[in-house]
């Protein structure tokens, strides 16, 4: 059996816009997963609301920044065979980062933890697979589309932002938005259908990696 980390925000959370509220375990992505790949692997949901790729989130509850938690998580984990990172909506935030460049970076330097990581039992560094989040779309909740100020293009760019990152690292990489849009009753956040589909989508991708 595989052993898969989920390292990502509130869309692998499983936040609803619709609610606002949590979505039900099975339509939470990484649960579709697990469903469709069975026993052969066990897929580990790691997702936390506004969590960044490598950037300080000083107004949050939770230490948010995901380059501080990674290491903590692999260890916590191990030994692992795969790691999803679906990170870099909220690096959208202009008082977080606001550039797509800056989230590239941001994957990049998680990419080199994930390589670089002292892992217990002498375990081998496990495989990576770049997720690229759907991008923003326009909302008329003015909370978020305030807090996302001037994210929308910013966010487009982040998918060939992270291709790029794959190809030089070595890695996998999936881009949600060719199956999935955000919900405009926010902007950010996906519907049940939509969530489910990253999971599904991402089965293939997976499976070739870990040749499962």
């Amino acid at each position: 059996m595989k052993t898969i980390l989920c390292f990502g925000d509130s869309l692998t959370w499983g936040y609803d816009a619709v609610g606002p509220g949590r979505h039900a375990y099975e339509d939470r992505w990484p649960s579709v997963l697990q469903e469709r790949l069975g026993s052969t692997a066990y897929v580990v949901a790691e997702g936390l609301n506004g969590r960044t790729t490598a950037y300080d989130d000083w107004v949050a509850g939770a230490d948010r920044n995901g380059a501080r938690l990674l290491p903590t998580l692999l260890t916590t984990h191990a030994p692992l065979d795969l790691v999803i990172i679906m990170l870099g909506a909220n690096d959208m935030k202009p008082f977080v980062c606001g550039r797509a460049i800056g989230a590239k970076q941001g994957m990049e330097r998680l990419v080199d933890i994930v390589r670089s990581h002292d892992y217990p039992l002498d375990s081998p560094p496990p495989a990576v697979l770049l997720v690229a989040p759907p991008p923003l779309c326009e909302t008329g909740n003015a909370d978020f589309a305030a807090m996302f100020d001037r994210g929308i293009e910013e966010s487009r760019k982040l998918a060939p932002l992270y291709a790029r990152v794959a190809e030089e690292a070595g890695c996998g990489f999936f881009d949600a938005g060719t199956v999935a849009r955000t919900a405009p009753l926010d902007g950010v956040h996906l519907d049940a259908e939509n969530t489910r589909a990253v999971g599904a989508a991402l089965v293939p991708a997976v499976r070739s990696l870990l040749g499962i």
